[in-house]
C-alpha cells in the first residue's frame, strides 16, 4: 500500500469515527460508506487514483448507479488529470481546492482562548475508539467555536472545526484545534489527518499542518454542493 493509498484509509477511518458512521465497505479502489450528511447520503472515497487512474471511470459508474445522492471524493497528487477523468466519465466536480493535510501532534501550536471565552473538551467512545470535542464559549454562555477529532490508533483526524460569524478573528478555532490536539495526545494519538477546505487552509498552515495531496468531490450532474 503506497503512503497516500494508506494515509487516505486512515483519513476515512477516523472521519467515520468523528462522525460516529458505519465502517466504510472496500469496493475495490475506494471505500464505500452510506455518510448520512446534508445532501450527501453515500460517498466513495478514491484510494487508488494516483496509481490507477482508470479506476475513476469505474468509480464514477458506481456512483452514477446508487438511488441516493453520492459523492466521489479523491485525494490526488494529480489534480488536473484525476479532474479529466472524472469529467470524461460523465461526473461533474463540485470542489478541486481542499486540500488532504497532516500534523505530528506532538509539536502541535499551542493557543488558549482569551477572556471573556472559556475552552471546554470531552472525549466520548464510539465502536471502541474516540471522539475529542472542544467547544470554546462565551461568558455569555453562546458558543464562539467548536469541532471534533475521531481517534483511530495513533491517528486523529480533525473534523468540523467551525467559528460562529459573532465570533470570528479573535483565535477561536486556533484555540479548539490546540485543545483537540492536546487531548488526542493524551488519548495515545500522535498523528494529525484532516481535509481541509479552502477557506481553512490557511490557519491550519499557521499551527504547522501540511498540505500533502489535492482533494476533489465530484458527483452526477443536476447535484450540488450543500452550503
Amino acid at each position: 500500500m503506497s503512503n497516500l493509498r494508506d494515509l487516505i484509509v486512515r483519513w476515512q477511518r477516523g472521519w467515520g469515527v468523528a462522525r460516529e458512521l458505519p465502517v466504510a465497505d472496500d469496493v475495490g479502489g475506494a471505500l464505500r460508506v452510506r455518510s448520512m450528511q446534508p445532501g450527501r447520503d453515500i460517498e466513495y472515497v478514491a484510494f487508488d487514483a494516483d496509481e490507477d487512474p482508470a479506476s475513476l471511470a469505474r468509480l464514477a459508474e458506481l456512483v452514477a448507479g446508487e438511488d441516493a445522492v453520492t459523492w466521489l471524493t479523491v485525494p490526488t497528487t494529480d489534480p488536473v488529470g484525476a479532474a479529466t477523468a472524472l469529467t470524461a466519465a460523465g461526473l461533474i466536480v463540485l470542489k478541486h481546492s481542499e486540500l488532504l493535510m497532516t500534523a505530528d501532534l506532538r509539536g502541535h501550536q499551542q493557543n488558549l482562548p482569551a477572556a471573556p471565552y472559556r475552552l471546554l473538551t470531552q472525549v466520548d467512545s464510539y465502536r471502541g475508539d474516540s471522539v475529542v470535542t472542544a467547544t470554546v464559549r462565551h461568558e455569555s454562555g453562546d458558543i464562539g467555536a467548536r469541532g471534533t477529532m475521531g481517534l483511530a490508533g495513533t491517528d486523529a483526524v480533525a473534523d468540523r472545526i467551525e467559528t460562529m460569524p459573532a465570533h470570528r478573528r479573535r483565535g477561536l478555532a486556533s484555540a479548539v484545534m490546540s485543545a483537540l490536539a492536546r487531548s488526542a495526545i493524551d488519548e495515545g494519538a500522535e498523528h494529525g489527518i484532516l481535509i481541509a477546505s479552502e477557506d481553512g487552509q490557511r490557519l491550519y498552515r499557521t499551527l504547522g499542518w501540511q498540505p500533502v495531496a489535492d482533494v476533489l468531490i465530484a458527483t452526477t450532474p443536476g447535484n450540488t454542493y450543500p452550503s
